[in-house]
């Protein structure tokens, strides 16, 4: 009875620790940091190199996640969609938190140092502090850009994938970079807008808290406006082809009538599709990409 009760204990001290690393939001990281390596080689790309890479990237991205969710515990347990996490509901410490982001993060960057290459690893540092340090400690109580200026932290994954890779940072990885640099506000600023109330109750000066609804949509537009141009660099610069340029068209429509629609015609349920749907324009761009590199 005993060792059934410790290790129903130890396995939902385990889930417990494994949600920490918001593993939806990382699983998109690493989708992208796969893109990026699998974009760098005109062949395959060696699988220790491959395996290494991507393993590394998600135990830091990992580590930074829990390091956040630690930062912002008081007020993850204000908001309807953040209360259900570990740390508010008491199921792991702040210690044991902090722990498991050190070990995690630094085995990550063992990894990524010892199997992949040494650029990899600083970049990887530095988007960790990024994240974990600029954005969720300094910014996001600070500032309502912080999206806009904490999500150059975010948009990093294809550059290390790219990193990865070649062992250099090329203008390819860089328009991969401004792509997800220019998603960042209208993704977030979506999910803000019908989040409004929450947000402010937890204190966090979000742009439609600070600004107004009205003057956040207007952005919404704009930056999605920024992202459709953003989007056909690729094209551009003859990284891709007509593949490609049919589904950035494509999806850049639909975003851009999203987008409208928040402008003109907003309602909550219109926000929250918006925002749904930035996840799926992400993942299928960034895919039109890759299919585009083997055709």
């Amino acid at each position: 009875m005993n060792t059934h009760v410790l290790t129903s204990s130890l396995s939902q001290q385990a889930r417990a620790l494994f949600a920490l690393t918001k593993p939806r939001v990382v699983s998109l990281i690493v989708f992208t940091a796969a893109i990026g390596m699998l974009l760098a080689s005109p062949g395959m790309v060696p699988p220790a190199v491959l395996v290494a890479g991507l393993v590394g990237i998600w135990m830091v991205a990992g580590a930074a996640a829990a390091v956040n969710c630690l930062v912002e515990q008081k007020i993850d347990a204000v908001m309807q969609r953040t209360r259900w996490r570990p740390l508010p509901r008491g199921e792991v410490s702040a210690a044991q938190t902090l722990a498991f982001a050190g070990v995690l993060g630094g085995l990550g960057l063992w990894l990524l140092f010892h199997f992949v290459n040494a650029l990899t690893m600083w970049l990887t540092v530095a988007t960790f502090v990024g994240y974990a340090i600029v954005y969720t400690v300094l910014l996001k109580p600070a500032t309502p850009q912080n999206i806009v200026i904490g999500g150059a932290s975010g948009a990093m994954p294809p550059v290390l994938g790219w990193a990865a890779v070649t062992g250099q940072v090329g203008v390819e990885a860089m328009v991969l970079f401004l792509i997800i640099f220019a998603w960042t506000p209208p993704h977030f600023w979506s999910l803000a807008l019908y989040r409004t109330e929450e947000y402010a109750r937890a204190g966090v000066p979000m742009l439609p808290v600070t600004h107004g609804k009205a003057y956040t949509r207007l952005q919404v537009l704009l930056y999605t406006l920024i992202l459709f141009a953003v989007s056909l660099l690729p094209y551009a610069i003859r990284m891709s082809g007509a593949v490609y340029l049919i589904a950035a068209l494509a999806l850049g429509g639909v975003f851009v009538a999203y987008a409208v629609r928040i402008f003109l015609r907003y309602s909550d349920a219109v926000a929250r599709a918006t925002f749904r749907y930035s996840i799926v324009y992400l993942a299928f761009l960034f895919a039109a990409l890759l299919v585009d590199h083997y055709l």
